[in-house]
């Protein structure tokens, strides 16, 4: 079969890869959402969602389209089962739920090109799915609950099948309610046939805020209580109009008898309940974000899933040069990441590749990725992940002589206050940079809602799976958000990756980019990548109570 050059990889979907047709996603072929053994949900003719009539259905005939201009190589195949566990954090254990009974989920690698098939083993005790972040793919295997395909049901298998065109860094996690704040995430890389890029040994790091499983709480306890201004015993029972089911409480939660604090508690343990403490963020600002750090007091932030008093650590040699894959798996947080004694070489961000730049630090919001290199020196370093605004870290140790000490879990590397590189001033390499064209349609979409009320939404509308914002295949979308609010907010696009078009940004290629308040964010996509495409703020708590909509193709 031929091979695909870098190039041709990068500017699919529009240019076929391969000769190969996935069966899969043929029209005469068994359909992913189709009865068939292992997928437990589905019926005849593909899913088609709540909404107006005019617009292309996530199984249409257009999706399938695109999915063989993407062609197909060889089909690698995975098995996850998210269920309920236990897992050590390094010396703290934790109730959640996670995929495979690992934190982070176990990592899927493959290569450009290939056919990705992932059979889902749902073993909660309620509804879940699994979204690829970032990858463009064919919109029924995009996971997005009640609009891309119904929910798996408990005990229920589903498979997601697609062709993987780009290479890059991407995150695969739960889209229903409150579930990406609990464990089930994992990471996935893929791999570039025709690597440009030089390097030795290559470390992937995973981020994450974490109060799943802690003194009683659970993300659904903590987003009733920003919603409500309370703790409530039963989470994730009821829904606001058009929002998604957070699932039932699991085995994690405090007995409803537990002893109220006493008088003489702290104002914030004044608040703990038999729901636990309360954990809503206070006193909290961020001057590189111009705003809070967040709305979620954690009382742990991770990376590799392990506790700065325990971290991982990765081995090198001196001299090596490594290639570090940073992914913020977190639902309220943007870390600031540093490696300390070293600068940091950026050569991607959300799987694209950009013009190398060097940099101390990088700002990471919740879903992006970054991919740099260094060389490093003799000795043992720590990499600090300051969960920005929240005084608080992750920590994870490289070690390239063995006769060092680890860092103290308290290490804050000078770097963190050196030169910081944002998005925005990102160049794109040649091969991803989007060509110069007028946008064909213009969208403008505010973001509102504050912290107070809690009432997150877009233009002041809470989502609803019948919302649609037209496009056409094969335009040139320009696509202005608009911050209303007093927050800082990761905006991420289902499907398409955009270019940063602002009067201060220069092109870099990405699915999430953060909007600081009282700002704009201009973004220009093409239309290449036909179904219904959700549009929100990645911080969890904000997309749940209601800043989310949807893209939708006209038919």
């Amino acid at each position: 079969m031929h091979t695909p050059s870098r190039r041709t990889l990068l500017r699919a979907p529009i240019a076929a890869i391969g000769s190969g047709l996935l069966a899969a996603c043929s029209d005469d072929g068994p359909h992913p959402h189709s009865p068939h053994p292992g997928s437990g949900v589905g019926v005849e003719g593909g899913f088609v969602p709540q909404g107006p009539k005019g617009y292309v259905n996530p199984s249409g005939p257009e999706v399938h389209a695109a999915e063989r201009r993407r062609g197909s190589g060889p089909v690698r195949t995975f098995r996850f089962t998210a269920a309920p566990v236990t897992v050590d954090l390094g010396g703290r254990s934790v109730s959640t739920w996670a995929y495979d009974g690992r934190l982070p989920g176990p990592e899927v690698r493959i290569t450009a090109g290939d056919v990705l098939s992932i059979n889902l083993a749902n073993r909660l005790p309620t509804t879940t799915t699994l979204h690829s972040h970032g990858v463009r793919m064919r919109c029924d295997m995009d996971g997005v609950p009640d609009l891309t395909q119904p929910a798996i049901a408990s005990g229920e298998d589903f498979t997601y099948r697609f062709t993987v065109s780009h290479p890059g860094t991407y995150l695969l996690h739960s889209h229903v309610g409150m579930q990406p704040d609990r464990g089930l995430y994992a990471p996935l890389i893929v791999q570039d046939p025709k690597e440009p890029l030089a390097y030795d040994k290559e470390w992937v790091i995973v981020l994450d805020d974490w109060v799943d499983g802690v003194d009683g709480s659970t993300p659904d306890r903590v987003f009733n209580e920003l919603v409500h201004g309370r703790m409530k015993p039963m989470d994730g029972m009821g829904m606001r109009p058009g929002h998604m089911a957070m699932g039932p409480e699991h085995s994690s939660a405090r007995p409803s008898g537990s002893a109220p604090a006493s008088k003489s508690a702290s104002k914030s343990a004044a608040r703990k309940s038999a729901t636990g403490p309360s954990r809503a963020l206070h006193n909290s600002y961020s001057h590189i974000l111009h705003s809070e750090g967040g709305s979620v007091a954690y009382p742990y932030y991770l990376a590799n899933g392990r506790l700065p008093t325990q971290p991982s650590v990765f081995q090198a040699r001196p001299g090596d040069r490594i290639r570090l894959r940073i992914i913020n798996a977190g639902a309220d947080t943007a870390f600031r990441v540093a490696l300390g004694g070293h600068t940091m070489t950026v050569t991607h961000t959300d799987g694209y590749p950009v013009e190398h730049t060097r940099t101390d630090a990088l700002i990471i919001g919740m879903a992006e990725r970054y991919d740099v290199l260094v060389t490093v020196k003799d000795g043992v370093f720590p990499l600090v992940a300051l969960a920005e605004g929240k005084k608080a870290h992750a920590l994870a140790v490289l070690r390239t002589n063995k006769s060092k000490t680890v860092p103290a879990a308290t290490a804050r590397p000078s770097e963190l206050d050196g030169k910081l590189v944002p998005a925005r001033r990102l160049e794109p390499h040649a091969s991803v940079a989007l060509s110069d064209r007028e946008p064909d349609r213009m969208l403008r979409i505010r973001l509102t809602g504050g912290m107070k009320l809690y009432d997150w939404g877009m233009d002041h509308v809470p989502y609803s799976v019948t919302q649609r914002h037209p496009v056409r295949a094969g335009e040139r979308v320009r696509l202005t958000l608009v911050n209303a609010t007093d927050m800082w907010h990761p905006l991420h696009l289902h499907g398409h990756t955009f270019s940063l078009t602002g009067l201060d940004a220069v092109g870099a290629r990405k699915d999430t980019a953060l909007i600081l308040p009282h700002r704009k964010l201009v973004v220009d996509f093409d239309a290449d990548n036909p179904g219904l495409w959700m549009l929100h703020c990645h911080n969890q708590y904000h997309s749940e109570s209601g800043m989310m909509t949807i893209l939708g193709y006209r038919s």
